[in-house]
């Protein structure tokens, strides 16, 4: 049996509409407006720029913008635990899954750039020697 396509960019469009949908619970008052503005951006970023990392013009491009789509997903992680310490969105239980969805990514995105740097090093060697 063959296993599904595992699409980094499927599932990063999917975290983008979750957050949209936390974006929209979010209360109607001078925090909430605060965080969903803040958060309405810093959500879209990491799949608007992996989308630009698929079609980066050299290795240390696709490392500059998986570099960014992780910032961003680190600040969607704070404003999800500020979110969920302020009980903004209640019961924050609704919270749990996208909360874990941005620490996979989290992990996923770093060890992109990681296994991406270490490919790039390994080329420069090959090139010196």
């Amino acid at each position: 049996m063959e296993k599904p396509k595992y699409d980094l960019e499927d599932r990063l469009v999917n975290f983008t509409c979750r957050m949209i949908d936390v974006v929209e619970s979010l209360p109607n008052s001078r925090a909430g407006n605060y965080i969903a503005g803040q958060l309405i951006r810093s959500c879209h970023s990491p799949t608007f720029n992996y989308g630009e990392a698929q079609a980066a013009e050299s290795r240390a491009d696709f490392i500059h913008k998986l570099k960014i789509c992780l910032k961003e997903l680190k600040e969607c992680r704070t404003a999800l635990k500020i979110i969920i310490k302020k009980e903004l969105i209640k019961p924050i239980e609704k919270l749990q899954g996208i909360y874990l969805e941005t620490e996979e990514l989290i992990a996923i995105i770093g060890k992109s750039i990681e296994t991406t740097k270490k490919k790039k090093d390994a080329q420069a060697l090959d090139l010196e020697n």
